[in-house]
């Protein structure tokens, strides 16, 4: 087994975009229905991820990471910047975990850090959408995050085949 630790990152550097794009090509090819088809170029990863170290830096987002001796080796995020009527309410978004990585801990950790950081900025209530029947629906379960329902044909999985998505959510003030 081997050893990682997680943080939050503050602001995204080209060096950290660069080994979470290498992560997301990583979970796409994979097979991990997280937005992209496959194949996803190199350059559209790198794109994606530094769109998202702007919103970082602009406060509406946290990005937490898990890292390796090789580097980046998971990742979650909490988008903040939501209507003015959900101030109480944090979308959980984009966890991924590379292949190398997996069956370790690493989502545990990063969904425990997740929530740590959603307390510190003052959300009460998270909510995530994740295929249904998939490694993450079962790790969401079993961290005590409460299954809403399951819409069908919801998306599509990076080969073109349609998947469903399971919603759950975590009332922060109930967990513990």
């Amino acid at each position: 087994m081997s050893s990682f630790s997680v943080r939050r990152l503050q602001a995204v550097d080209e060096v950290q975009v660069e080994q979470l794009a290498d992560l997301l090509v990583d979970c796409v090819e994979g097979g991990a229905s997280v937005s992209f088809m496959d194949p996803l170029s190199r350059d559209r990863a790198v794109g994606f991820w530094r769109r998202v170290a702007h919103e970082v830096s602009a406060g509406g987002r946290a990005i937490l990471v898990a890292a390796d001796a090789r580097g980046i080796c998971g990742t979650v995020q909490l988008v903040l910047d939501l209507p003015e009527n959900q101030p109480h309410r944090a979308d959980l978004a984009k966890m991924l975990v590379h292949h190398r990585a997996r069956r370790q801990g690493v989502g545990a950790a990063l969904m425990g850090a997740a929530e740590e950081v959603a307390r510190e900025c003052g959300k009460t209530l998270l909510v995530l959408d994740t295929v249904t029947g998939s490694d993450a629906e079962r790790l969401y379960a079993r961290l005590g995050w409460i299954r809403v329902g399951e819409i069908p044909r919801y998306a599509l999985m990076p080969r073109g085949t349609y998947c469903s998505t399971t919603l759950f959510y975590r009332n922060l003030d109930d967990a513990v």
